[in-house]
């Protein structure tokens, strides 16, 4: 039924030829078995080494061994990498279109208006093992949580929040929602940050009106801060000023009182001589006071008998009534001497 059995026979040559094709297979298995055996990791990377299906990351930089065939090595690259959001990159591929950037850029603010956001999302890879292992494209799932926390945060502010004074608030909110979204995923990438690049209105004549505002808003920030400056110069001013004015205050205060002082004293002093001699401190007094009132008036004084005496100035009838009452004093002195001779006389006779 079958045919006879046929046979192969293969000449190997044999002696030294032979030999040498052995050697050189055996070192061409040498050298491949060698070049499969060792790899290196760069400071900006890691390495996931896969043995029977088991991985192990491994962070060292340097050289490594491996088990040829056995063990197989996936680099990772660790540094900061980052993708947009709003407007076309790599990470969107060839069949990306305008209308899927205008998509992406197209949001809608709480108080219903339309706005185009751009964002820049930095992450980088945290775990290597999970990056291979735990989903197709983490970048890419990534960026699918950005934008739908992009969205989400940007509703639930107002477009003049978005255009102007609410920018950091809003990246700060989108980061740590985004953060929140990865640690649930673990996905082994991390986010680094999250940034808006632009904001504009969907017209023209909106994003004027807007840039006047914000110009406007700049123009009062300029405004309060000279106004800051100004005063924050004229307070220290106005404080010396003011101590400068207390202390003349207090030496006015202090002299006024050292016056009164003096005063009551000088009182004091000129009411123990009118009690020693009133009549005399009285006219004493009058003059000062007519020589202090009515220094160039003539003072005409009338005496008995009819005879009338001018004095000018008043000097001169304080000198003249003072030597008027010492002559007096001495005229009853000698008519006092007079009187006691003749007593005298008399007596001897």
């Amino acid at each position: 039924m079958f045919g006879k059995k046929q046979t192969v026979k293969v000449n190997i040559p044999g002696g030294k030829g032979a030999k040498t094709a052995k050697i050189v297979i055996v070192l061409m298995i040498l050298a491949v078995l060698a070049g499969n055996s060792y790899y290196s990791i760069q400071e900006e990377e890691q390495a996931v080494v896969c043995t029977f299906g088991s991985p192990k990351a491994v962070t060292t930089p340097g050289l490594h061994f491996k088990v040829p065939f056995i063990q197989t090595v996936t680099k990772v690259n660790t540094t900061i990498q980052g993708f947009n959001i709003g407007y076309r990159d790599e990470l969107q591929g060839e069949d990306y279109e305008e209308n899927d950037e205008i998509e992406d850029a197209l949001m809608i603010t709480s108080d219903y208006n339309f706005i185009y956001v751009d964002f820049y999302a930095e992450y980088r890879v945290t775990d290597p093992v999970k990056a291979l292992y735990a989903s197709e494209n983490p970048a890419l799932i990534l960026k699918n949580i950005a934008q739908n926390c992009i969205r989400t945060t940007i509703g639930s502010y107002s477009v003049d929040s978005v255009l102007t004074t609410g920018k950091n608030e809003i990246q700060s909110n989108i980061k740590q929602m985004i953060l929140d979204k990865l640690d649930s995923y673990d996905i082994g990438i991390q986010l680094v940050n999250i940034t808006i690049q632009d904001a504009t209105p969907p017209t023209t004549e909106v994003e004027n009106a807007f840039k006047e505002v914000e110009t406007a808003k700049q123009g009062k920030e300029t405004a309060l801060n000279n106004a800051n400056k100004y005063r924050n110069e004229q307070i220290p001013n106005a404080e010396a000023e003011s101590d400068k004015i207390l202390q003349d205050a207090e030496a006015q205060k202090q002299e006024r009182i050292n016056e009164a002082n003096g005063q009551a004293a000088r009182f004091n002093s000129m009411y123990q001589e009118y009690a020693k001699y009133p009549e005399v401190t009285k006219k004493r007094m009058f003059y000062e006071a007519i020589e202090d009132v009515l220094p160039d008036v003539k003072v005409v004084i009338e005496g008995e008998g009819g005879q009338t005496t001018t004095m000018l100035p008043l000097d001169s009838f304080v000198t003249q009534e003072s030597a008027s009452i010492a002559a007096d004093s001495g005229n009853a002195a000698d008519t006092s001497g007079t009187a006691a001779t003749t007593e005298e006389t008399e007596g001897e006779e």
